[in-house]
């Protein structure tokens, strides 16, 4: 799957959104990334799951592991397509990530860490931590967008099926702001 079909499989899915965001950071932007929208329709989300697999099909993944909550359908049907295991990692007591709910990894084990939006790449960081310190050996990282602005690196192989600059402001200098647009929240936009 190409960068633009990636793109306008989101558009097509009402999950790239126009408007006056707030974004998690804080920051304010006028494009909103929804991947759950895509991912409620299973022809889109097997479409976009075998890119990722087929990016690192000849890497011998044992098992799929998917931050929560946007991997863990990614982590589910990526590993459907690479014939593997599926896992995920949910936040754990420490501000970390962790396997819980009795995922077995054994040492060596060869694991692809899937997401969905990467914008600073955290919850996958600490993914890697966590897995690597369980003996894993992590073969690479796929994700349906990279939206950091080339900002999210790893120190193992990076995949991205699309990349897309979102121009944000910090909600002082915020240019919609200047022009008196409202804030929109995401959920509210039916499409």
């Amino acid at each position: 799957m190409n960068p633009d079909a990636v793109i306008q499989t989101f558009r097509d899915a009402g999950a790239l959104l126009e408007g006056h965001f707030r974004y998690t950071s804080g920051r304010h932007g006028r494009q909103f990334l929804q991947a759950a929208r895509v991912l409620q329709f299973p022809e889109h989300t097997s479409a976009l799951c075998a890119g990722m697999a087929d990016r690192f099909r000849a890497e011998d993944i044992q098992l799929v592991v998917g931050p929560a909550t946007g991997g863990i359908i990614l982590a589910y049907e990526t590993a459907r397509h690479l014939a593997c295991r599926a896992a995920f990692t949910e936040k754990d007591e420490h501000g970390g990530m962790a396997m819980k709910r009795g995922f077995s990894l054994r040492p060596g084990m060869r694991v692809l860490v899937v997401e969905d939006i990467i914008t600073t790449g955290g919850s996958v960081k600490k993914s890697i931590e966590h897995l690597r310190e369980r003996g894993a050996e992590v073969a690479g990282v796929a994700v349906l967008i990279d939206r950091s602005a080339g900002e999210a690196s790893f120190d193992c192989r990076f995949e991205a099926l699309a990349r897309l600059d979102m121009q944000s402001w910090a909600p002082d200098h915020c240019a919609l702001c200047a022009q008196g647009l409202p804030l929109v929240e995401p959920d509210d936009i039916i499409v």
